[in-house]
């Protein structure tokens, strides 16, 4: 069984220390390959399962929704929807009209997501990017008749600043709305200073369940890749070109260290430093296969020592 349950901010949810990233779905993934990720997943006792509805319109022939679909028939196939607990988002651009956090498009993209999950609601509504020319009020007030409508039960947000987030607590507060209960940020050993320095202590002061994503920095954290000629054209590789650096390898080095005296894999070690942060509530990571996932797993049931830590926390400071 995975470690020991923690709450996803004020909301009553609890999961486990890891998140499935359902990005790859429709993608890297094809249904078939989900289905046993995600069986995998869930009969390790894991439960929270991370989506959008703009998945994966970036590949060829996808016009997004393509990871809820997947989503959606793999939960009805298996008759356990109320055995999971599924977080989804809006605002990202699915179109040039369809896009933002304003009121009526909140409302017609939810439907959306709810016909292709093929259920009545949705655990964990997320904010999936900031909409500057939308109010915080609006967007809120969209969500608030969501949860009164039962198709929500927790809103959260997705790469908003500090400010925005507190503007949109504060709202919540004194119009009596929901107010967001889990933060997603992009965090892990390599990309720490935004998090660290502009929200972390907010977080653990306001009670937020924090579900990092780009845990393994899109791969890179795993070790595999040496230099660029270790790269593909893929656009998830070309992403890791930033970390090909001093500082990065020097984070690689310390994982592979780390990994060798625990008998584990530099994946699951990033994993475990991630989720003895201050305030992290379960890491979103992927996999594409079943040696990925099981390292995912092994992953968050790790606890490293005071040593180790201290090790790898001083090799990734900037």
């Amino acid at each position: 069984m995975p470690n020991q349950l923690r709450p996803l901010g004020r909301s009553g949810i609890s999961v486990a220390p890891l998140a499935f990233g359902g990005n790859v779905f429709g993608w890297t993934a094809d249904e078939a390959t989900s289905y046993r990720l995600l069986d995998q997943f869930v009969d390790a006792g894991f439960t929270l399962i991370d989506t959008a509805d703009v998945y994966s319109n970036w590949y060829p022939g996808n016009v997004g929704g393509e990871s809820e679909t997947i989503i959606g028939k793999w939960m009805k196939a298996r008759n356990n929807r109320s055995k999971v607990i599924v977080a989804t988002k809006v605002g990202h651009h699915m179109s040039e009209t369809d896009r933002g956090l304003k009121r009526g498009y909140i409302l017609q993209a939810v439907e959306r997501s709810l016909a292709r999950l093929q259920t009545d609601y949705i655990d964990i509504y997320q904010t999936h990017k900031d909409d500057p020319e939308t109010p915080v009020e609006e967007t809120l007030g969209a969500y608030d008749l969501l949860v009164r409508q039962g198709k929500v039960r927790v809103i959260g947000a997705s790469n908003l600043s500090r400010e925005r987030m507190a503007a949109s607590l504060e709202a919540s507060m004194r119009l009596s709305l929901p107010r967001y209960e889990t933060v997603q940020p992009r965090y892990n050993m390599y990309d720490r200073l935004d998090f660290e320095q502009n929200l972390q202590e907010y977080c653990i002061e306001n009670k937020l369940g924090v579900i990092p994503y780009f845990s393994l920095a899109s791969g890179f954290l795993t070790g595999k890749y040496k230099s660029e000629a270790d790269l593909s054209t893929s656009s998830r590789q070309l992403r890791i070109k930033d970390y090909l650096n001093e500082r990065g390898y020097r984070i690689v080095d310390a994982l592979r260290m780390v990994a060798e005296e625990t008998a584990t894999s530099p994946s699951q070690v990033a994993i475990a430093w991630l989720n003895s942060q201050p305030g992290i509530t379960a890491p979103i990571a992927s996999a594409t296969n079943h040696q990925q996932m099981s390292d995912l797993l092994a992953g968050a049931r790790l606890e490293l020592s005071a040593e180790h830590l201290d090790l790898l926390t001083r090799a990734s400071d900037s």
